[in-house]
C-alpha cells in the first residue's frame, strides 16, 4: 500500500492507471419524475421547487419507497428527504411518469443537519432499514468556519424515521475536514465499515473516496457520535479526473460486493459512472474495476437543470438479471435505469486486478 501525504494508505493504487477517459453507456434510460408531478401531503406548498439525487427500496416485491432530496426554496437551498410510493411497472415508462403524493420524513432539526438533510442512501443492514444522507451543519453558512460543514447522518425506519448519529474523523483530522458526504454502512466480516468521501484541507483541497472502521457501533436508543477509525483511501482519480464519489450502497453478488462510483470530469465538468467489484469478507479488496464509463449524461434532462451534465445514481436494487438504479437528474428530476447485470459482470471479470 502506498501512502496519501503521509496521512491515509491507498488500498488499490493500481487501479488509476487501469482506467480510461471512453464511455461505453450500458444504462437502458426509464422514468422520470419531474416536481410538478409530486404532490406534499404534510406541508402547505403542494409541490417542491425540485427534486432530485433518490434512494428506494423495493417492499412487497412490487412497489418502490423512494426517498428523495426535495428543496422548497432557493433562498438557502435547504433540502430535506421525501417519500414517495411507486408500483414497479411505473419506471419503466419512457414518458415523464404519473402523479404522486409525497410525505417529508426526514427534514433539518439538529445542530448536524440545520441547512439540510441531502442525498440519501437508503439500506438494509442487520435486518434494519437505514438511511445515510450528508447533513448540512449548523456551520454551512458561517464563513468564519470552515470545518465540518457537512457530515454523514445515519436514521433508522422504526415507527417513522428516527435519527441515530453522526460519523466524524479523529481529532487530529477533524480540524482539515470540509466536509464528508457520499456515505453508507455495511458489514465487512465483523466490522461496520462507513464508506465516504471527505474534503480535506491539508492534502490540497482533495476530495478522498475512503472507508473507515466503526468503532462500537450499536443501533442506539439515542443519538450518539461515532469516531471513525482506520481509515483508507480506496484509490484515486485518474488523470482526468477531478474527483469521485461514492453512489448507492453495495449489492451483494455472489460473495463480491458491486459499487458503482461517479467522478467529475476536469475537462467539461460532467458527472459520470463505473462500476468496481470489492471482497468485503478480509477488509476491503478491489478485485475488479471496469476500464470505462458506463454511464454519462445524454438525455436532455441529464444535460439541462441546476446542476448541468449530471447523473448522481444513490439507489440500486438487484431485480431478476437486472439492477435498476435511481438517479438525480441535472439536480431537477428524478430518474431511473436499468442495468444488464450480466453485461457488467462480464465487463468487470474481463477487468479484474488480480
Amino acid at each position: 500500500m502506498s501512502s496519501l501525504k503521509g496521512m491515509f494508505k491507498v488500498i488499490c493504487p493500481e487501479a488509476q492507471s487501469k482506467r480510461e477517459r471512453k464511455v461505453n453507456d450500458i444504462v437502458k434510460r426509464l422514468g422520470v419524475i419531474t416536481p410538478d408531478k409530486v404532490h406534499l401531503k404534510n406541508y402547505p406548498i403542494d409541490n417542491p421547487v425540485t427534486i432530485f439525487n433518490p434512494a428506494f427500496i423495493i417492499e412487497n416485491g412490487n412497489d418502490i419507497k423512494l426517498y428523495a432530496r426535495i428543496v422548497l426554496g432557493y433562498f438557502t437551498y435547504t433540502s430535506a428527504v421525501a417519500e414517495l410510493e411507486i408500483p414497479i411497472p411505473d419506471i419503466y415508462s419512457l414518458k415523464i411518469m404519473s402523479h404522486y403524493s409525497a410525505d417529508i420524513v426526514v427534514y433539518p432539526s439538529m445542530r448536524f443537519d440545520m441547512w439540510g438533510v441531502e442525498d440519501p442512501r437508503v439500506y438494509e443492514i442487520d435486518g434494519k432499514i437505514c438511511m445515510t444522507y450528508c447533513g448540512r451543519t449548523i456551520s454551512y453558512f458561517n464563513p468564519a468556519v470552515r470545518i465540518e460543514r457537512t457530515l454523514p447522518v445515519t436514521a433508522i425506519r422504526e415507527n417513522g424515521w428516527k435519527k441515530i448519529c453522526v460519523f466524524r474523523l479523529p481529532s487530529k483530522i477533524r480540524k482539515h475536514v470540509v466536509s464528508d458526504k457520499d456515505s453508507f454502512i455495511t458489514r465487512g466480516g465483523k466490522d461496520y465499515l462507513l464508506f465516504h468521501r471527505p474534503h480535506l484541507t491539508n492534502t490540497y483541497e482533495k476530495y478522498h473516496l475512503t472507508v473507515s472502521r466503526i468503532p462500537k457501533f450499536g443501533w442506539n436508543k439515542s443519538f450518539r457520535e461515532f469516531t471513525v477509525e482506520d481509515t483508507k483511501v480506496v484509490f484515486e482519480p485518474a488523470a482526468f479526473e477531478e474527483r469521485m464519489g461514492w453512489g448507492p450502497a453495495p449489492i451483494k453478488v455472489g460473495k463480491e460486493h458491486l459499487f458503482l462510483i461517479h467522478a467529475v470530469d476536469k475537462e467539461q465538468v460532467a458527472y459520470r459512472l463505473f462500476a468496481a467489484l470489492f471482497d468485503l469478507n478480509n477488509g476491503v479488496q478491489v478485485k475488479a474495476i471496469t476500464p470505462y464509463y458506463i454511464m454519462r449524461p445524454k438525455m436532455p434532462y441529464e444535460i439541462y437543470g441546476d446542476r448541468p451534465h449530471t447523473i448522481f445514481p444513490c439507489g440500486a436494487q438487484k431485480v431478476d438479471d437486472k439492477i435498476i438504479i435511481s438517479y438525480g437528474a441535472a439536480d431537477s428530476a428524478v430518474a431511473f435505469g436499468e442495468i444488464n447485470l450480466s453485461n457488467l459482470l462480464s465487463i468487470l471479470d474481463k477487468n479484474r486486478l488480480d
